[in-house]
């Protein structure tokens, strides 16, 4: 596969759908636009446009492929039983809607490629910012289109963002007492697709997640572990998008990544 060629088709196809549908909504919903699909889960008719859309121009990338949206899977859950097969497009069309819908920023889109159940290319995309974030398996990742390496581990207390809405509040409190000594704690942008390059410029250093749905986790993963950092699940396996597992630990490098797994890892574990 050329991926500089994948690379730069995907790039417009983003641009394409965030000038023709996502930005002509943003800060421009009516409340019969926003829906909630479960409590606290909110959707738009941005959304579920922004899906259909890159579905099919994907789609026309690569004929044959299967295609995983989340939207989709939230109307039929059995669209997750092709996120194993041989290709398959990953697809978070509005990541942050909760932003979106309250007209504020972090949101993103982001998009993944897997090949049996390896995520082997994604893009996050800031359409407000015209922010691309890509990486290939084994090619490295780019920011904007240049080359990125994560920066030197922090002389200062670390910064820790955790993601701590679908946790019990046993383990929400088990993991807050385990980190506050260690780590600098700050809010969550709400959004993966601004979390994953947070890690891979710096600015954040360990952030945990419980839930790791594929549209959210898929690409960002790829793209910090290409940059230097390090992403996987609790034990050190690597994530696979077909796994239907919860909890997730990414750093800015593999020597804080230790560190966390060793620090705060017992509040994950079975």
């Amino acid at each position: 596969m050329n991926h500089s060629k994948l690379d730069l088709s995907v790039q417009n196809i983003l641009r394409h759908v965030a000038k023709e549908v996502v930005l002509p909504h943003y800060q421009n919903l009516q409340a019969s636009d926003i829906q909630e699909k479960s409590p606290g889960d909110l959707v738009t008719v941005a959304d579920k446009l922004s899906e259909e859309m890159l579905s099919e121009k994907l789609g026309a990338l690569t004929p044959g492929a299967a295609i995983v949206g989340e939207e989709a899977s939230a109307a039929d859950p059995s669209v997750m039983d092709h996120l194993a097969d041989d290709q398959t497009w990953i697809i978070d069309p509005i990541d942050g809607t909760g932003n979106f819908a309250a007209a504020k920023p972090p949101f993103g889109m982001i998009v993944a490629l897997s090949e049996a159940n390896e995520t082997i290319a994604g893009w996050l995309y800031d359409p407000l910012a015209d922010r691309i974030c890509y990486a290939a398996k084994g090619q490295g990742a780019f920011l904007n289109g240049e080359k990125l390496s994560v920066p030197v581990n922090p002389k200062s207390k670390p910064v820790a963002a955790m993601a701590t809405g679908f946790m019990t509040s046993e383990q929400r409190e088990q993991l807050l007492r385990a980190a506050e000594e260690h780590y600098q704690i700050v809010d969550i942008p709400r959004c993966a697709a601004e979390q994953y390059p947070r890690l891979a410029l710096g600015t954040n250093h360990i952030s945990t997640f419980e839930r790791s749905l594929p549209w959210d986790h898929a690409a960002g993963i790829l793209f910090l572990n290409e940059a230097g950092g390090k992403a996987g699940r609790w034990n050190g396996d690597a994530y696979r998008p077909a796994d239907r597992k919860t909890g997730l630990l990414g750093a800015s490098s593999p020597k804080l990544w230790d560190e966390a797994a060793e620090l705060l890892g017992a509040v994950f574990s079975d």
